[in-house]
């Protein structure tokens, strides 16, 4: 990797700050030049041609996807394949000896694992993008905020990149080992040529040990080709990218002409004062002191959290971009400078957390009214995310660093998925909606029966007549081969057949 970077010219300070930020950084672009000067510098860098090693590697993940995962049902196969990408990659990223750089691949990899845990899909469809993402910071060793939001452009720019590699490599272990591959062709020819005609002549004169051979569907071939060869393709382009790693992460936002303090000050304070004020109120609405208000304007506390919560989590990210822009702006020549911004964007912050609180308070009462649902636990969690990335964002202005941060909220976006598929929100739906009755709140049955097998063991666990009636006529078929073994289908399948058939007088509607 020494031969890959650009000699190091010393700590990288913040602007304004008096903390260093990175030991041996590359030489430092604006915006600007992002996408010109780095871009050439990226394509020609990096080594010319690939290993036998590397070759072996993505010949060895492009047929073993093809093989796990074209035909079988998303399961354990991709969790296997996760870990398969990054077989090439992950010794480049051990010799970087960077920790942060090998717990987001972590993440990646883990996420990716959820598809082997949980059925729901639009739970390992959001893991999925979290693990594209987290994957392409943790190659890239992405440090800046350009480069964490330009991963997929990093995909796609390495992606091109490696298939000249892999074409080098082949052509050139081809024009070294000529005899020897010609030999190994017609070996391995002959060997295939003489399977497929004695297993053939042998399965069709026993049944029984026709059984015993594998199956292959010719129909499916020219699909595993193509699945072989793109998850090939990934595996190389997540091993370039480890050895020659975009410069993205020099990349950096033009430096802003540092407003004047009393105009840098003025929005801030106001915007302060508004914040703190809105704060203050739902204090004491949570506390009851404007129940009096609410009955005037008819509105019970279900209504009221429905009408505001939307707007809140507006704010929480809006007050993110002010506080971006706000510390782009700040003046900080002076020490005093330094602590006048950290204490107005602090103050920020702190009252954002607040109405953080009250947004969530607010979809409290609204789901006591009206139950838990796939879209009312998904924006609970980006509201989660948005209070730790401002939790984070306190910390850097206190430490008056933040070149750790763009890939810690990538992190922290990472392991919030991680944690929805912990929590199993299909099955936390039913025993939500569920324990307080349909005559506590209107229940939608035919929702309820269309969640996926997470939610099998929580709906066996019910008191009849309910279990019955959301259980009637689901059918869940266990795994057929081990590449598509999940453990929410597998449980739910064991609880389906033991459940017994629904009763006659079972009404599923309330």
């Amino acid at each position: 990797m020494s031969e890959l970077s650009a000699p190091a010219s010393g700590p990288t300070p913040i602007p304004g700050g008096s903390g260093a930020a990175m030991p041996g950084p590359v030489p430092t672009f604006t915006l600007p030049r992002a996408l010109a000067a780095p871009l050439r510098e990226f394509w020609a860098a990096g080594p010319r041609t690939a290993s036998v090693r590397a070759l072996a590697a993505c010949a060895i993940v492009g047929l073993l996807g093809g093989a796990v995962l074209v035909g079988h049902r998303p399961g354990l196969g991709v969790a296997v394949m996760g870990l398969a990408l990054w077989a090439v990659a992950l010794p480049t990223l051990i010799r970087r000896r960077s920790f942060a750089d090998l717990t987001t691949a972590a993440l990646s990899i883990a996420l990716l694992a959820v598809v082997a845990v949980r059925d729901a899909g639009w739970v390992a469809g959001l893991c999925a993008l979290a693990a594209g993402w987290a994957g392409a910071v943790a190659v890239t060793s992405a440090r800046s905020a350009p480069a964490v939001v330009l991963g997929p452009v990093s995909w796609a720019a390495g992606m091109a990149r490696s298939l000249p590699w892999l074409a080098r490599g082949a052509r050139a272990l081809g024009e070294g080992r000529r005899g020897q591959l010609g030999v190994a062709a017609r070996s391995i020819g002959a060997t295939v040529v003489l399977l497929l005609v004695f297993g053939g002549l042998f399965a069709s004169a026993d049944r029984v040990f026709a059984s015993y051979l594998p199956q292959v569907e010719l129909s499916s071939l020219p699909a595993r080709l193509v699945v072989g060869a793109l998850l090939a393709a990934v595996a190389a382009s997540l091993a370039h990218l480890a050895l020659a790693p975009p410069p993205w992460s020099a990349a950096a936002l033009p430096q802003a002409r540092a407003a004047r303090r009393g105009e840098w000050l003025l929005p801030v304070l106001a915007l302060d004062a508004l914040v703190l004020s809105f704060v203050l109120v739902q204090v004491g609405a949570l506390l009851g002191g404007h129940r009096h208000v609410l009955e005037t304007a008819g509105l019970t506390y279900a209504e009221y959290a429905r009408e505001g919560f939307a707007q809140l989590m507006a704010v929480t990210a809006l007050t993110l971009a002010v506080v971006a822009l706000g510390a782009w702006r700040a003046p900080r020549e002076t020490a005093r400078d330094r602590l006048m911004t950290r204490a107005g964007l602090g103050v920020l912050c702190l009252g954002a957390l607040g109405v953080v609180a009250s947004a969530l308070r607010r979809m409290d009462l609204y789901v006591d009214a009206f139950g838990l649902t796939r879209l009312r636990i998904f924006v609970v969690v980006v509201e989660l995310v948005m209070a730790a990335v401002l939790v984070l964002v306190l910390v850097a202005g206190v430490r008056w660093r933040a070149d750790w941060l763009p890939r810690a909220v990538v992190q922290v976006a990472a392991v919030a998925m991680l944690g929805l598929a912990l929590v199993n929100p299909d099955a936390q739906i039913v025993r939500h909606n569920m324990a307080a009755g349909p005559e506590a709140q209107p229940l939608d049955v035919r929702y309820l029966q269309g969640l996926s097998a997470d939610a099998v063991p929580a709906m066996a666990a019910l008191d009849e007549p309910w279990a019955s009636c959301l259980l009637a006529g689901r059918r869940v078929d266990p795994a057929h081969s081990p590449a598509e073994w999940n453990l929410g289908r597998e449980r739910a399948a064991r609880l389906v057949e033991a459940q017994p058939g629904s009763p006659n007088n079972v009404t599923c509607v309330p």
